[in-house]
């Protein structure tokens, strides 16, 4: 998301092809990793969108104006200071991963029931995701251990 946030948000394209926000993707498709990608890629990835983040936020002014095009049409025109905010809320929510464990404990994701960031899911729709994670995860795991 940092790399969506501080690249085409602000005219500022990365040239980086991410398929994982193709449209043809699944909903969350950006939210785990799949069996095949390796750590060496997705550690490559996060290098690569913090020096391109810098970059966007070393060159624009606080004051200069994004659109978020995923956002609705009444939030989605920002300013660099408000996106700034944004990703420093959205770290601290998931660093440490807190709200994975409050996930496990009460079932709810994200910020709510109606959190514009998640896909709405039915409950057997949740299962068939949550099922589909776990079995991306074993799958990893047996490669680690190969």
């Amino acid at each position: 998301m940092e790399l969506g946030y501080f690249s085409d948000v602000f005219g500022r394209p990365s040239g980086r092809d991410l398929p994982r926000f193709d449209d043809a993707e699944e909903p969350d498709a950006d939210m785990w990793a799949t069996a095949g990608e390796t750590r060496d890629e997705i550690v490559e990835l996060h290098r690569f969108s913090a020096a391109h983040s810098d970059a966007t936020i070393e060159s624009l002014p606080l004051d200069a104006p994004g659109v978020v095009p995923w956002w609705p049409e009444e939030r989605r025109h920002v300013t660099l200071q408000q996106m700034l905010v944004h990703m420093c809320a959205e770290t601290a929510q998931h660093l440490g991963h807190a709200d994975i464990l409050r996930e496990l404990i009460d079932g709810a994701a994200g910020q709510g029931p109606n959190d514009p960031n998640l896909p709405a899911r039915s409950a057997a729709e949740q299962s068939a995701h949550f099922d589909r994670l776990e079995a991306a995860a074993r799958e990893a795991a047996a490669h680690a251990t190969t």
